[in-house]
């Protein structure tokens, strides 16, 4: 079956990679893995860039790292959203009035999914579609594909960390359910280092 695979950059991040030493996936190596009899015609990546704060000074530019590295894979589409960063009052956890903090809220990235996954329905691009992501904000993309259009669907639940469980949502809206396990991960990394257009690139010592 020619198949698109949606991935949720920052849903798969904290769900299977935060704190693990597999943040250097090769998206094509697991999808390749987990759908070993479909044809993968195109992995679109979705996430937003990252700003480096305080205790964090280099983290945009371990994420800048890892997307040279995505593009090096042929396959393997990035869309980006936006981080918005806004001041805001909230009440005190001591109950002593309000602080004024910031909130940072991803802006686009679902949106930016469940467009391309309807969109590329519509205009038959596809056999299977495969959406990687516990976010049930996709629900309703998911259940039009699902539902009205010729198209299998396919739930790929990154809930490998403890206490996650599949969306419920999600669920009754895809033909058939993987989850993401560790010896994947482990297996399915990107070579160190791997080879760009203008030299090598290689993992962030910290990963």
């Amino acid at each position: 079956m020619r198949t698109i695979v949606y991935i949720d950059g920052l849903n798969l991040y904290y769900g299977c990679l935060k704190g693990t030493p597999f943040k250097w996936l090769d998206p094509f190596a697991l999808c390749a893995r987990l759908l070993p009899r479909n044809e993968i015609r195109s992995i679109k990546y979705f996430t937003t860039r990252v700003e480096s704060r305080d205790g964090e000074p280099h983290q945009a530019t371990r994420q800048d790292t890892y997307f040279r590295a995505l593009r090096t894979l042929p396959l393997v589409q990035i869309v980006l959203g936006r981080f918005l960063t806004h001041a805001v009052f909230l009440p005190r956890a001591d109950g002593r009035g309000f602080a004024r903090v910031l909130r940072t809220e991803e802006k686009g990235s679902d949106v930016n999914l469940a467009t391309h996954l309807v969109h590329d329905a519509h205009r038959g691009a596809m056999d299977c579609a495969v959406v990687i992501s516990n976010d049930s904000d996709l629900t309703e993309p998911m259940r039009i594909v699902h539902e009205e259009l010729p198209v299998i669907i396919g739930l790929i639940s990154p809930t490998y960390r403890k206490g996650r469980h599949p969306s419920r949502q999600l669920l009754k809206h895809a033909d058939f359910v993987k989850q993401i396990r560790g010896g994947v991960l482990a297996s399915a990394q990107l070579p160190n280092p791997a080879l760009g257009s203008k030299g090598h690139i290689y993992k962030p010592r910290s990963w």
